[in-house]
């Protein structure tokens, strides 16, 4: 089934109200395009760190500098669901943990009436955790347009916040992003930065990694020092670009069909079934084994459990 997804290349910034007016411009624009998945950038509600590195925070929840902690059933998530409708949309934020105090880089997808699945940002770049805590997991989400991942920025480096993802079932991986030029040695032209060619080798190679559609959406023009790079985009499970933004905001916009490219590029040489596990140093062979062997401890133990309790009914 052909479904319309759109990645948001847009700036974002302290303002929640011009943050409400631009999405609701956004919702509009992609509703006239017949778009049914909408991916808004990393801190699209309260805009992100004004600097990178050690931007002069002490304490992971300083007031510093910082976007407004916003819980996930608060009324800036409603506000956005009142504005989104029926249209699925994956936002990032900056979410207040249960105990009113620490800070996580956040994303939440949804639409009018649902909240589809959230997400804490695992990895952290420069200095970042000075205000953020970091999130522990990776899981995918069934929603109507189906099955999706979350990620935020950095997080697209680590090939396994994808292969999780993967392997977890999602269709769709969403990589939310702020990603701003390189800091040093500026490429005059931000689209032959050093930076902006590893985010978009970063996209190309984790949506053939994993052989799925890949969204990615990011902050685009300034804030505080840093210089945005954009180049929002749609990728295949092949690692081809079908619509991209470049540096410019906008939106990139593709028709994709999920079970038809599955079936066309997953046919061969299919990545997530030909995986080697047990070759692999990441542990995961022994974590397995692990559990098997803890499974069969616990079987062994309640048959020799059962066994005695026959005995007792016996004697």
């Amino acid at each position: 089934m052909a479904t319309t997804v759109a990645s948001v290349s847009a700036n974002f910034n302290r303002d929640l109200e011009q943050n409400y007016a631009l999405i609701e411009s956004l919702v509009a624009e992609a509703r006239e395009q017949g778009v049914q998945l909408l991916a808004l950038p990393e801190a699209a509600i309260g805009g992100y760190l004004s600097s990178l590195g050690n931007h002069g925070d002490t304490v992971k929840t300083t007031s510093r500098s910082l976007p407004p902690a916003i819980r996930l059933d608060g009324p800036e998530i409603r506000r956005v669901q009142e504005i989104v409708g029926d249209l699925v949309v994956a936002v990032g934020f900056c979410e207040l943990g249960d105990d009113g105090e620490t800070r996580y880089n956040a994303a939440v997808c949804l639409d009018g009436t649902t909240i589809y699945g959230s997400y804490r940002k695992v990895h952290q770049p420069l200095g970042e955790h000075m205000s953020y805590s970091a999130g522990d997991t990776y899981e995918a989400f069934d929603t109507p347009v189906g099955r999706i991942g979350l990620q935020i920025c950095y997080d697209k480096a680590f090939p396994e916040a994808a292969r999780s993802l993967a392997m977890d079932g999602a269709e769709i991986i969403i990589s939310m992003s702020a990603w701003p030029a390189a800091r040093t040695a500026t490429a005059e032209n931000l689209q032959e930065d050093r930076w902006t060619y590893r985010f978009n080798l970063f996209d190309i190679a984790r949506a053939l990694d994993n052989q799925v559609f890949w969204m990615a959406s990011n902050q685009s023009g300034t804030f505080g020092s840093l210089r945005y790079v954009g180049n929002a985009k749609v990728v295949d499970p092949g690692g081809n670009i079908l619509a991209t933004t470049l540096l410019g905001s906008g939106m990139a916009v593709a028709t994709i069909d999920v079970d038809e490219s599955f079936r066309a590029m997953r046919g061969g040489m299919f990545h997530l079934r030909d995986r080697r596990p047990d070759a692999y140093r990441t542990g995961e062979a022994e974590a397995r084994d692990e559990a098997a062997r803890a499974a069969a401890a616990q079987l062994a133990d309640s048959s020799t459990q059962l066994a005695d309790t026959e005995v007792l009914a016996h004697a």
